[in-house]
């Protein structure tokens, strides 16, 4: 089984900016479509970004769009998950998945591999 980490996470002030950081445990994400999703106490997890293996494809939720940029290096070894103009609202445990897929999908149930997620707090 993929083993998925998470880093990058902590504490900002509203307005600044974290970039997340999801690797494997081992080897690459070739050929994995992976996505991030968040979750803030007392909500259900949502999706917040996804991309291709390829890169071709990303995906934004409305609330994070033009705020949020999902990547990878060119070895992908990593994707990431780079966060502008963070609000409150932001404020969440923010999840790496990962799915055998060329293309992309935003359902939480297709994605087969997930990190223990990295908290992500906002303050006003």
């Amino acid at each position: 089984q993929v083993q998925l980490r998470e880093s990058g996470g902590g504490l900002v002030q509203a307005g600044g900016s974290l970039r997340l950081s999801c690797a494997p445990s081992e080897g690459t994400f070739n050929n994995y479509n992976v996505g991030w999703f968040r979750q803030a106490p007392g909500l259900e997890r949502e999706f917040v970004a996804t991309m291709s293996w390829s890169g071709s494809t990303t995906y934004y939720a409305d609330s994070v769009k033009g705020r949020f940029t999902i990547s990878r290096d060119n070895a992908k070894k990593t994707v990431y998950l780079q966060m502008n103009s963070l609000k409150p609202e932001d404020t969440a445990v923010y999840y790496c998945a990962a799915r055998l897929s060329w293309g992309t999908s935003l359902k939480i149930a297709e994605y087969l591999y997930w990190g223990q997620g990295t908290q992500v707090t906002v303050s006003s």
